[in-house]
């Protein structure tokens, strides 16, 4: 889990890993202090991620809570690293504090899986269909739009780097391939851009069909963020704030909407000529 470090969402899932198992063991934190020699409170700032946990301290405590050793030195392995530097700084003035966690997370995960029901997926997007997103956008300034959609770009590199990609699929909705953001030439740059990454092995992208009028993504978007050594995290995002779904009944309850929305959902090879049908419609429309 070596993908882009950042401390603070390092911290946040290891945390996420000692509460939980905590929870499953029906110990109290009272009792997990005196295993390790400190305080509930400090138990307490471990499973928020505020403290930085120790290898030592990580591994007694799943211990404690009956975790197997490969489980509690998978564990113990990222408390070792969380300390190295957080690669989105340069841009931590214009990410919410909401989202620095997400922020954090999506870089250290090895796969995800993002459902937008509206627009066309973060990590897909032109930075011309991002920039004609923030157009006179109530929740950024103006003067920090370039910087926004540069880190939104920088977010995307994951997908194409050589060492360690970024193991990415999504479904999108029909409709989005016909909302003109920015323009007919605008999206006709973005519909290139999707053909030319639904062809990376790495990458799977599905097409919700019009003719699918009921499917388990109309209670909203969702993504699963999935990793080699932690378990899976849910996020729910709306205007001014994110859920992150933890308690894994529940993430498990996300990744099968997720199963049932590919099922009904075009294949690959269906959704690209979707694609090519559209970004073929557009440009006779703009000749």
């Amino acid at each position: 889990m070596a993908q882009r470090s950042d401390p603070s969402a390092l911290r946040w899932l290891i945390g996420t890993e000692l509460r939980q198992a905590r929870l499953r063991s029906g110990r109290k934190q009272a009792e997990a202090g005196k295993t390790i020699g400190c305080t509930q409170a400090k138990i307490n700032y471990l499973e928020i991620g505020r403290n930085q946990q120790q290898p030592e301290e990580v591994t007694k405590l799943l211990r404690f809570y009956g975790c197997d050793a490969a489980h509690s030195d998978r564990i113990a392995s990222l408390a070792g690293r969380a300390d190295q530097g957080t690669w989105w700084a340069a841009f931590s003035d214009v990410v919410p504090d909401w989202l620095k966690t997400f922020v954090g997370l999506e870089g250290l995960c090895a796969t995800e899986f993002m459902y937008e029901p509206l627009l066309i997926p973060g990590l897909l997007q032109t930075q011309e269909y991002a920039e004609a997103l923030l157009v006179d956008h109530l929740r950024v300034a103006t003067v920090d739009v370039d910087r926004v959609v540069n880190l939104r770009m920088t977010r995307q590199a994951r997908l194409t780097d050589e060492d360690t990609p970024l193991r990415f699929s999504t479904v999108i909705e029909e409709t989005t391939l016909h909302r003109l953001v920015g323009g007919p030439q605008v999206m006709i740059l973005q519909l290139k851009h999707l053909l030319e990454l639904s062809e990376l092995d790495n990458v799977i992208m599905q097409i919700m069909p019009q003719s699918v009028a009921v499917h388990d993504g109309l209670e909203g978007e969702f993504t699963l963020l999935d990793f080699t050594e932690a378990q899976s995290i849910g996020y729910v995002e709306f205007p001014d704030g994110a859920i992150y779904v933890q308690d894994q009944d529940q993430v498990a309850a996300y990744t099968k909407s997720e199963e049932r929305m590919r099922a009904v959902a075009l294949s690959p090879v269906d959704s690209a000529e979707l694609i090519r049908k559209r970004l073929a419609k557009l440009r006779r429309t703009k000749e």
